[in-house]
């Protein structure tokens, strides 16, 4: 579960990303209020990731700078990723009527990486950032945070095998949220993008 500092930040981005896209169409019982079974949550799932993935594809085909495109890089293939895990794991679902998830993982640093740079540019002064590169990173962050939204509920609503899955995808996905904010602040400040490369991943 994010920390109360970290569910403050959240709900601030939903704030100033509200009026960016549209949302994901979700099936006719989760409108209705109806909690939702493991395998609409899946299918659901991997419209979300299909979605955030578009959005990534598009903007590393946009972007000219190469740290951009590596930015955007990794994050679509992150969530290339997690398609194809999603699909295998609908799959073993229909086949025997359970899952049985293997370790998820992630390129994309964990906050205890990128605190310490983030931490450097909140001293930093914000200069005028317009254009593209503001609204390809904005996009991008409200998208990952309807999937963030969309995670947290199916770990409160579902059974234990459906939280457990969930509860790894909620944890990336709040990763992306954190890296994506950095840019968003570090291009604010600096003019640049923060190349993921000078994190150490190991």
């Amino acid at each position: 579960m994010p920390s109360t500092s970290k569910a403050r930040r959240f709900s601030a981005d939903r704030n100033e990303v509200k009026d960016l896209g549209t949302n994901i169409q979700l099936p006719a019982g989760e409108k209705r209020g109806v909690k939702m079974t493991l395998e609409e949550a899946i299918k659901t799932a991997i419209e979300y990731e299909i979605k955030i993935c578009a959005v990534y594809r598009e903007a590393e085909a946009a972007v000219s700078d190469e740290a951009g495109k590596r930015i955007f890089e990794a994050l679509g293939n992150d969530e290339q990723h997690h398609i194809d895990y999603l699909r295998h794991t609908l799959q073993q679902l229909k086949d025997t009527g359970k899952i049985d998830p293997a370790k998820l993982e992630s390129a994309i640093p964990v906050p205890a990486t990128i605190d310490p740079e983030a931490a450097k540019v909140k001293k930093l002064v914000a200069k005028e950032f317009h254009g593209a590169r503001k609204q390809m990173l904005s996009r991008a962050l409200k998208v990952e945070i309807e999937t963030s939204d969309f995670y947290q509920k199916m770990v409160n609503e579902l059974t234990a095998q459906g939280r457990a899955l969930f509860a790894r995808f909620l944890e990336i996905e709040n990763n992306h949220i954190d890296a994506v904010r950095f840019e968003l602040d570090y291009m604010s400040k600096t003019g640049y993008w923060f190349d993921l490369k000078e994190f150490d991943m190991e």
